[in-house]
């Protein structure tokens, strides 16, 4: 009988290992990724996220380590891995000489799926918006119809695990956002997304957690907000009336840097509740009145610099 973990973790992985001659490219990598939500690894070219997806979606083996999926053991039961996972790499994996509806028909067939299963077809062209377009050779959509027309092939297999290779490259601002709604749509129907993308704000969008894979480790996971509190630099920004407000402020907030031109001070914060919390008690008891209140963080640029020691221009999770 196949070992399975509990069915509320889609991925887990313990001790993960893989070289290639003399280079460790996975050093021991310790995962473990919730039923339903987005999972995004973000890592600098190099770092060992391919090769990680491809262990995880059972094209490669890995060196070391426990790893399930969808509650089955990588080691001893990949096919069942397969029949329960979806990939959607960088790059459309579309037949041109077939209408978007073929390209359908044709991944159905390949899952031998009956005439009721089949109509499968017909639902997903609904869902993602291609009714009009269906009849067309898929050479003529654009670059967002060819995205959505490769997630949908691979949902015909109502994979319960589907990883998603910067599923929105090259794609406009209203095309990217179209997508990131189709991601968040799956994900509310229960399905697990494991995400890879160079774009760090699609990942603080969409992912309920972010992991940064460097050099075959991984130097940080949690969530969004949780990685931007690691990075020093978050500050509350006051804004004052006038300047006896903004001077009553600066000698109660020692350490804060205060701007008279624009009357506001920056007071050093973590971003935090419990930061902010103590900010505004601290501004109550010295009855010292604000006109404005905003919290300033690092974002996920500044995170990945910090881990990584890559500039943006650097940054690649190909």
């Amino acid at each position: 009988m196949t070992a399975t973990v509990p069915s509320r973790v889609a991925i887990s992985a313990t001790g993960l290992r893989k070289s290639y001659g003399d280079k460790v490219v996975l050093d021991g990598i310790d995962l473990s990724i919730a039923e339903g939500t987005v999972f995004s690894l973000l890592g600098p070219n190099g770092a060992g996220k391919t090769t990680m997806v491809q262990i995880l979606s059972t094209l490669i083996a890995a060196d070391a380590g426990e790893v399930y999926v969808a509650g089955h053991d990588l080691a001893k039961d990949p096919a069942a891995i397969r029949a329960s996972i979806g990939v959607t790499g960088q790059f459309s994996a579309l037949d041109d000489l077939l209408t978007g509806e073929e390209n359908l028909i044709l991944m159905a067939d390949l899952y031998h799926l009956g005439r009721v299963e089949g109509r499968r077809v017909g639902d997903l062209i609904q869902r993602f918006d291609l009714v009009e377009a269906a009849r067309k050779p898929a050479s003529t959509y654009s670059g967002g119809m060819r995205r959505r027309l490769d997630l949908a092939m691979t949902l015909v297999g109502s994979p319960r695990i589907i990883f998603l290779d910067e599923p929105t490259a090259g794609l406009d601002p209203r095309s990217r956002r179209t997508m990131w709604q189709i991601i968040r749509d799956l994900v509310g129907s229960g399905v697990t997304i494991f995400l890879t993308t160079q774009y760090l704000e699609e990942a603080d969008q969409l992912a309920d957690r972010i992991a940064v894979l460097d050099k075959g480790r991984l130097v940080a996971e949690g969530t969004a907000a949780e990685l931007k509190r690691r990075i020093p630099g978050g500050h509350i920004r006051l804004q004052f009336a006038d300047g006896t407000g903004l001077e009553s402020a600066a000698r109660a907030l020692t350490g804060s840097t205060r701007d008279d031109t624009a009357l506001t001070l920056q007071v050093p914060s973590d971003g935090g509740v419990q930061s902010l919390r103590t900010l505004l008690d601290r501004l109550e008891r010295e009855s010292i009145t604000v006109d404005e209140l905003s919290v300033h963080t690092p974002d996920l640029d500044d995170v990945f610099l910090a881990l990584t020691g890559r500039t943006d221009k650097e940054r690649s999770v190909r």
